[in-house]
């Protein structure tokens, strides 16, 4: 599965993070990202994510 899609709720100190496949469904749902878990959670994900357009 490859993430093709990525949206970010931007706040001042918890994120809310949602992917999507091609198809359009969920492939990464995360609902609260604390604001200094954001580039880790960027690092750690598939290269798929890293590159999304």
């Amino acid at each position: 599965m490859t993430i093709v899609t990525v949206g970010v709720d931007l706040a001042k100190n918890v994120f809310a993070v949602h992917g999507v496949d091609a198809t359009g469904k969920p492939a990464l749902v995360r609902p609260s990202v604390a604001r200094n878990k954001l580039l880790e959670l960027k690092c750690e994900a598939r290269p798929s994510l890293r590159y999304a357009n």
